[in-house]
């Protein structure tokens, strides 16, 4: 098997597993409660806390907030931020192309009496700094705009952008899912005052999430309970998956310069293998300012799903786009967005590679992608000879 979406879901390192096997039967006290077991898990909760603060950039650790996953910390920094500030405006600011745990949110705060902005992007799917600040209102109280675009891998200039909303009374929140353990973050260095992350994007369990909210920052809770994570997020902890998020993370962003190049280097080899053997196909995203991993592109006289079910009888596992969008038909919104017209955005594919990968494998991966386009055509060709021949046929 030739693993290629990573932008979905990764597998947990070995040594995430390790780390997190001790807090499912040997340290299992709940994080809540005051004995020397209980008290395990809260200092785990706090070296975690640590972790991520330190990964991110963060000032500290009080700046972390655990979640279930990605969409419920994009939930939290949207409707909790909107809410909890409205009586000093209702205006939110968020870009076409947003995760739908963004755009959605959004969607319901319009439905409650928010004003929603969404900035247009350009071919590469990037928002430019002067229509957002063009866009900022002396009642906007949120701008939302991802780190990194999870179908066709275009970087944001989020320090560029956070330095736009500086000054305003906006909060700056970014969608770093896809981007957390690829690129370099600094949300202190660079003003963002909320950022999500989910630790299955890089090499972490699957079920866990987190929040960063600078300090002062805070939103109404989404959810009601106990009041744990300092009444944000009811819930028992889940502590396995925090230890296990921690140690993916630090392990993810240890080096992660050194290793960008090299990682690139492999990403450019493929998109270069495809291109030269699809020469009709067309990249889709920024050129450059594009993830280490990402190659992304549409492809014509093509429909997507045909070609992804024939890749995997190959053994070599692709998407068409976002995972979260995937067997729901037609266009994605990010790709319509981009100006990609519905017959070229069907035969969309989008390909994410781990930083280990061989280069045989991609050798490998280019020749048989390359075959299954060209049989697909072929396929498609004969079926339309066949289709014109009947309906001459059916005019005599």
């Amino acid at each position: 098997m030739i693993y290629l979406d990573n932008a979905a879901t990764t597998p947990v390192r070995p040594e995430v597993i390790e780390a997190m096997l001790p807090y499912f039967n040997q340290f299992y006290g709940n994080p809540s409660n005051l004995y020397s077991l209980a008290l395990r898990s809260r200092r785990a909760l706090d070296e975690a806390r640590a972790t991520v603060a330190k990964a991110i950039g963060a000032r500290g650790p009080e700046e972390i907030v655990f979640t279930g996953c990605g969409t419920e910390a994009d939930n939290l920094a949207v409707l909790g931020l909107a809410r909890a500030r409205q009586n000093l405006g209702r205006h939110i600011i968020t870009s076409t192309i947003e995760h739908h745990a963004v755009l959605y949110a959004c969607e319901e705060l319009r439905r409650e009496g928010f004003q929603v902005t969404k900035l247009a992007v350009d071919r590469y799917g990037l928002v430019d700094p002067q229509e957002l600040a063009a866009a900022l209102r002396p009642d906007t109280i949120l701008v939302s705009i991802m780190a990194a675009n999870n179908e066709v891998g275009t970087i944001q200039p989020l320090r560029q952008l956070a330095q736009v909303v500086a000054g305003h009374q906006a909060y700056f929140h970014t969608d770093a899912v896809q981007a957390t353990g690829a690129i370099p973050l600094k949300v202190e260095e660079w003003g963002i005052d909320a950022l999500s992350l989910s630790a299955h994007k890089f090499y972490g369990p699957k079920g866990v999430g987190a929040l960063y909210l600078r300090q002062g920052v805070k939103p109404w809770s989404v959810n009601y309970g106990g009041g744990q994570e300092r009444g944000l997020r009811s819930g028992t902890e889940n502590v396995p998956g925090i230890v296990g998020l921690a140690k993916a993370l630090e392990l993810a962003t240890q080096g992660l310069e050194e290793r960008l190049e090299p990682w690139r280097a492999k990403r450019d080899f493929l998109k270069e293998k495809l291109l030269a053997a699809l020469p009709e196909a067309q990249l889709t995203g920024h050129p450059q300012e594009r993830l280490p991993g990402s190659v992304s592109l549409v492809i014509p006289r093509l429909e997507g799903e045909s070609l992804l079910i024939l890749l995997d009888r190959q053994g070599i596992c692709a998407s068409g786009g976002a995972a979260c969008s995937a067997g729901h038909g037609g266009i994605s919104h990010v790709l319509a967005a981009m100006g990609v017209g519905p017959e070229l955005g069907r035969g969309s594919l989008r390909l994410t590679l781990a930083p280990d990968i061989e280069y045989e494998l991609l050798e490998e991966a280019a020749e048989k992608i390359a075959a299954a386009v060209q049989k697909l055509w072929k396929v498609n060709a004969i079926s339309a000879r066949s289709h014109r021949s009947g309906r001459r046929r059916g005019e005599r």
